[in-house]
């Protein structure tokens, strides 16, 4: 096949960045609508201001909301990177029907509208009085998490040459370390980025979040959705705006990590 011209993929690029700046520009406006000095939300401002900064961090609502959502983010990507990594271990040992089924399995809850999961595990939560605490949401968003592990380690474990396995084992080295010296460095790649998009996602989770959610366990995006429903304040450009400095800083670390493990030649 003859190699494009400059010209080409120039077009390509640019066609792809402009697609790309029409999807996320408008997102990107609740920046500037964070710096309202007024209760209204104006684009461009009025009068510049950090005046709902000041008022987010000072109310301890919000702020409690803040420290909940990161506490059930943390426990939900520790949880689904320990399951999610032994899961995808244990699909490279089996094959054929068996493996399609448990992978179609673990993939489900990406499949099946939220709002059906939600209702099911409200139900489960409060037969076992896990609804409206921290630990029973975070076990249920490790069921919207796991599959994002799953299938960053499974593509992480197609660069592991088998033959590395044998050899390690035939040194003499037990089967953690053969874990710990072969296994693991191959698939850190893909284990960070599946943590990454579980954090993600556990972080922005709302549908989920409102059926298990309570009082003691109301996380920000829980806390949004009931502001919103009684004022539109600058305050909820302030909340977004946090949550998107978020995700662009977890997105930057995961880049970075992969080009390091690139460099070092670990990993896919």
């Amino acid at each position: 096949m003859a190699e494009r011209s400059p010209g080409f993929r120039f077009a390509v690029h640019g066609l792809g960045s402009l697609v790309l700046a029409f999807l996320l520009l408008p997102i990107f406006a609740v920046v500037p609508a964070s710096l309202n000095y007024g209760s209204f939300i104006r684009l461009p401002p009025e009068v510049w201001s950090t005046r709902w900064y000041a008022r987010f961090f000072a109310d301890r609502e919000w702020l409690t909301s803040l420290v909940t959502s990161f506490e059930v983010a943390a426990i939900a990507t520790a949880v689904s990177a320990l399951l999610g990594t032994a899961g995808a271990l244990g699909l490279t040992r089996i094959g054929g029907r068996l493996r399609a089924a448990l992978t179609g399995l673990i993939l489900a809850p990406m499949i099946v509208p939220v709002i059906v999961t939600a209702v099911s595990l409200y139900y489960v939560g409060r037969y076992w009085g896990m609804t409206g605490t921290v630990p029973g949401l975070a076990m249920a968003h490790v069921l919207m998490c796991l599959p994002f592990v799953v299938l960053n380690v499974g593509v992480s474990l197609r660069a592991l040459d088998p033959s590395w396995l044998r050899a390690a084992e035939g040194l003499g080295a037990s089967p953690a370390r053969v874990f710990a010296t072969v296994t693991l460095p191959t698939i850190l790649p893909g284990l960070f980025g599946g943590a990454v998009f579980s954090l993600i996602t556990s972080f922005d989770e709302v549908v989920l979040s409102i059926f298990i959610a309570g009082v003691q366990a109301k996380t920000l995006p829980v806390k949004m959705w009931e502001v919103v429903r009684l004022e539109f304040t600058p305050i909820l450009s302030v909340a977004s705006t946090l949550l998107i400095g978020l995700t662009v800083l977890l997105f930057v670390l995961f880049r970075l990590a992969a080009a390091r493990a690139r460099v070092a030649g670990v990993g896919p």
